[in-house]
């Protein structure tokens, strides 16, 4: 396996390991995303077992002992299993997520106090780069789960919102819905939350101009119609299950 390096936004790194064993025969992507600054963030630590390979990525780009700030989604092996492994490399780094990830897992899994984040809370990394935190709870799923949105470029770093299949390029205008409704389709990953839909609108209107996904091609095409679209299949996913739980009342 190798770690691709590619820049999708202005001073917003991807680092990307494909896995053609996952889901095969397409296959499977994992993605970090490195924003520069005068304090550098990564969104997801990335597995444990692919820490080796995400570190000499990183080192390609700024000396480790830079790193400052480290995120993710919500708490699972790909978003943040590495953390520890970070912690060792950079002194200075700390994690930041928010107050359920901290106080249901964070807190006792981490070697270093986390920062916890407010919903909607900002850390200005300098240099012009500004990271909102957004809670999104069940959203895709995990009841921690949470988004960051880089003000200056207008990149929302979904995590496994938008998940699919492929090594697709590391930046895409097209379609990435129907591949995310694949993706849904194949591994049913979404809690399907009532609030999915509502919560997903809400993202849509920070207007994005860029979509940073965990599991495929980031998106720079119409960011808002894409999320709105995304939004209509959990509903209709939504009402679906609700019906069958009705008819199953009913037989």
């Amino acid at each position: 396996m190798e770690t691709k390096i590619s820049e999708i936004a202005n001073g917003i790194y991807r680092l990307s390991t494909y896995v053609p064993q996952i889901a095969p025969p397409a296959g499977f992507t994992f993605n970090q995303f490195l924003i520069l600054g005068d304090e550098p963030l990564m969104f997801h630590t990335g597995l444990r077992k692919m820490f080796p390979l995400n570190r000499d990525a990183v080192s390609r780009i700024i000396p480790l002992e830079r790193l400052r700030w480290i995120t993710w989604g919500h708490y699972e092996a790909d978003e943040c299993g590495a953390m520890n492994e970070w912690l060792a490399v950079s002194p200075q780094a700390q994690l930041a997520h928010g107050y359920t990830g901290c106080n249901v897992s964070v807190n006792d899994m981490a070697d270093r106090t986390p920062r916890e984040l407010k919903d909607g809370e900002v850390i200005d990394l300098g240099g012009g780069k500004r990271v909102r935190y957004i809670d999104t709870p069940h959203t895709p799923h995990g009841w921690d789960a949470g988004v960051v949105y880089e003000e200056s470029t207008g990149t929302l770093l979904c995590g496994d919102l938008f998940t699919q299949l492929g090594d697709g390029p590391a930046l895409t205008d097209g379609d990435i819905v129907g591949p995310a409704i694949a993706g849904e389709d194949l591994f049913k990953y979404s809690g399907l939350s009532p609030n999915m839909g509502a919560t997903i609108r809400d993202l849509a209107k920070l207007a994005p101009r860029t979509l940073a996904l965990m599991h495929g091609s980031s998106f720079s095409g119409d960011c808002q119609a894409a999320l709105h679209a995304l939004a209509d299949d959990y509903d209709r996913r939504t009402a679906d299950f609700r019906q069958a739980i009705m008819e199953g009342k009913n037989a």
